[in-house]
Parts: C-alpha cells; sequence; structure tokens
C-alpha cells in the first residue's frame, strides 16, 4: 500500500509518500509544491491540484492523510488554507483515493508520543523512525512525512482520525 501525506499551505504544500509492505514502511520521496503569494487564488488552487494530480499518477497512493487545519487566531489564513485543502481533496477523490484527516495533535501523539512536542521532535523522531540518512526537511514536507505515518499507524489498530472512503 501507498500512503500519501499532506500538510496543506496557502504558499507551501507539503507531501511525503510512503510505501507499506507487510509490516515495513520505507520513505518513497517527499518535498513541497511551492507557490507564486502574488498569483490570484484561483490560479494557485489550480496549481495545488495539477501538481497533486501528477503526484497521485506517479505514485499511486491509495490513501492520503491530510492534516486538518488548526488556527487560533488568523481566520483569513485559515480561509486560504481551506480553499487549499478543497484542492487537495478534490484532486484525491479524481484519483480514488480514501481521504483520512488527523489533527496536530494526533499527528504528534502517534509520531513522539507527546501531542504537543515541537517540529524538531517531530523531525527526529520520522529520522529514526523512518531509517533516514537526516532529519526531513523543510517543516511543510516533514509535517506530511508525518501525516502518512500516522496514518500508518491508525490503519495497524489506533483510531485517531476521520475518514472518507473513495471510489478506489
Amino acid at each position: 500500500m501507498v500512503i500519501m501525506g499532506i500538510d496543506p499551505g496557502v504558499v507551501t504544500t507539503g507531501y511525503g509518500i510512503l510505501r507499506v509492505d507487510v509490516h515495513e514502511v520505507s520513505v518513497v520521496t517527499y518535498g513541497t509544491i511551492k507557490i507564486d503569494r502574488d498569483r490570484d487564488l484561483p490560479s494557485r488552487l489550480l496549481e495545488v491540484h495539477q501538481e497533486l494530480e501528477k503526484i497521485c499518477s506517479l505514485y499511486r497512493p491509495a490513501v492520503l492523510a491530510l492534516e486538518e487545519i488548526f488556527f487560533s487566531r488568523n481566520r483569513r489564513t485559515a480561509l486560504l488554507v481551506g480553499h487549499v485543502r478543497g484542492a487537495i481533496i478534490l484532486a484525491a477523490a479524481q484519483k480514488g483515493l480514501s481521504i483520512v484527516t488527523y489533527t496536530p495533535l494526533q499527528i504528534k501523539q502517534a509520531i513522539t508520543g507527546y501531542g504537543r512536542a515541537e517540529k524538531e521532535q517531530v523531525q527526529k523522531m520520522l529520522k529514526l523512525i523512518l531509517k533516514l540518512p537526516e532529519v526531513p526537511e523543510p517543516d511543510h514536507a516533514a509535517d506530511a512525512l508525518a501525516a502518512a505515518l500516522c496514518h500508518y499507524y491508525n490503519s495497524r489498530g489506533h483510531a485517531w482520525g476521520r475518514i472518507w472512503r473513495g471510489s478506489r
């Protein structure tokens, strides 16, 4: 099974692809989709959608593990990230992926054992768990890998996320 994790962002969206064989999990790839902040919103959403379609076609994930929005102050940013999430969900649904969402707290809890862990702690644990040569960077890509790994753990019997079944 291939799991794609996504950390949505207005300018930078992180993605991480994990492959699961029996009880072995390995990193296929990870990175970011960077969008010019000066472009209008429809153009930015279209670009995120198109890039995710390419990633889905190339790696053929079965599941999208998507980080939930968590903002306590900036409503405008939360709304914009919500639009990006919509483009991401649409791309995944069009490819027939099951879509699962996790809060940042659930992801951190799954990776580090502590839901309020710092980003650096999450990155260090990802390096150890996934046997990476160095901590995954940038932050958005690391967060996406963490979302995918959280789903892997969840699929082994933990119930942390909300699942939307795709047509696959």
